[in-house]
């Protein structure tokens, strides 16, 4: 029950912050979808390493769509 409670907090907390960036463009977009993919697909091979391949998903699909957000943006 405290792993459902922390993941969705966490989501939520994700989901917030994401949209203050307030992408504009397709690159953003592209980058933002691109990156979040990657980086769930990497936090979820190393949270699996420890037991907590969700929680290392939806972090690192926080850290990547974020970082994919940026760079895209910074393209266009």
């Amino acid at each position: 029950m405290k792993t459902t409670t922390y993941l969705v907090t966490l989501t939520a907390i994700a989901l917030a912050l994401s949209n203050c960036a307030q992408p504009t463009g397709p690159s953003t977009r592209q980058g933002a979808l691109i990156g979040a993919a990657t980086g769930a697909a990497a936090g979820g091979i190393i949270g699996h390493q420890s037991g907590r391949g969700l929680q290392g998903a939806a972090i690192g699909a926080a850290v990547g769509g974020t970082t994919g957000a940026v760079i895209g943006n910074s393209r266009e």
